[in-house]
């Protein structure tokens, strides 16, 4: 019995992922021990664990756990994993990229929507007993650019085109994608920005994304494009996007993300008109657990039998 790998699924919600194992048929397979959020490892737990299934770890922690050899990150972004001093050269790091496929690519045509047609509007509208006439933009021939076609990015692609819109890109390999027009690598970025009404960041957290979008990149793009971030907060010079939608540089913002969350009430993104804050809804599933959990069992199952691991973190490129 010793040689069962122990599974450590640090998370307040182990229902779905033990369900989600013992469905594989793996539970015989594995020890699976469950710790809340709040919870510190026990010595045995720090001793013994091989697998870990984690939103994130304190510094300390990953270096004294001597058999611990996979570590699953329960959100797609691992910056905070990557940041830290002591994190093991040898540990095997996967992320959940692409568990966020059914929820934020339907948000993202919901922004795009919210521009484009005038119901905010009608429903003040409705609330005065006003009538007035309105006309909707049509999404329909636009250029919707996007900057980071990973997975979301495919997916937003696939609705984007359904709709009538023209795609195009960037992507740190470039290469033809359906419903992609054009993709271009990252340093024909302004490229997409010269030829887009909607620009959706989706870029990764990493040291060569930090203000990516700044007064020389928002200076690129149509006076009447937007701007929709569902990547990371720090892509954004906050202060040159302020700039830019109140000189007219660009039409507007819907921000997701932010650098501080929740953002402050005095962020100056509250007060400017033409700026929209979200309260990152981008990701979240009502049954996102569910699907986490999915993918965490595929991946232990090619864990136990030896097999490589999807969704390894390259640390070289941040994600």
């Amino acid at each position: 019995m010793s040689d069962i790998p122990h599974v450590l699924l640090w998370t307040d919600s182990p229902g779905p992922y033990v369900d989600a194992i013992t469905q594989a048929g793996l539970a015989s397979r594995v020890t699976i021990e469950t710790l809340g959020r709040k919870g510190q490892p026990s010595d045995a737990q720090r001793a013994n664990t091989r697998v870990l299934l984690a939103a994130s770890a304190p510094a300390g922690l990953l270096s004294a756990m001597p058999k611990l050899h996979w570590a699953q990150s329960l959100t797609a972004g691992v910056e905070g994993w990557l940041a830290l001093p002591d994190l093991p050269a040898g540990l095997t790091l996967t992320c959940a990229r692409g568990t966020h496929r059914e929820s934020m690519p339907e948000n993202i045509l919901g922004a795009l929507f919210h521009i484009a047609k005038p119901y905010t509007a009608i429903a003040e509208d409705n609330r005065q007993r006003r009538w007035t006439h309105r006309v909707a933009t049509p999404l329909n021939g636009t250029t919707l650019g996007i900057l980071g076609l990973g997975e979301i990015g495919r997916e937003v692609a696939r609705l984007a085109a359904a709709l009538g819109m023209r795609v195009i890109g960037t992507k740190r390999r470039a290469a033809p994608m359906p419903n992609v027009a054009e993709v271009l690598p990252a340093d024909r970025t302004d490229e997409v920005l010269a030829q887009s009404d909607y620009v959706l960041l989706l870029l990764p957290a990493t040291p060569a994304t930090e203000n990516f979008i700044d007064a020389g990149r928002l200076a690129k793009m149509k006076p009447g494009a937007w701007l929709l971030n569902f990547g990371r907060g720090h892509l954004i010079q906050d202060g040159d996007l302020i700039a830019a939608v109140t000189a007219g540089t660009i039409a507007g913002a819907i921000l997701d993300v932010f650098r501080q969350e929740p953002l402050p009430a005095d962020h100056p993104f509250w007060t400017t008109e033409g700026i929209m804050v979200l309260p990152h809804i981008g990701g979240p599933h009502p049954q996102r657990d569910r699907i986490v959990a999915q993918l965490f069992t595929e991946n232990l199952a090619l864990f136990l039998d030896g097999k490589p691991l999807k969704h390894v973190v390259d640390r070289s490129a941040g994600y």
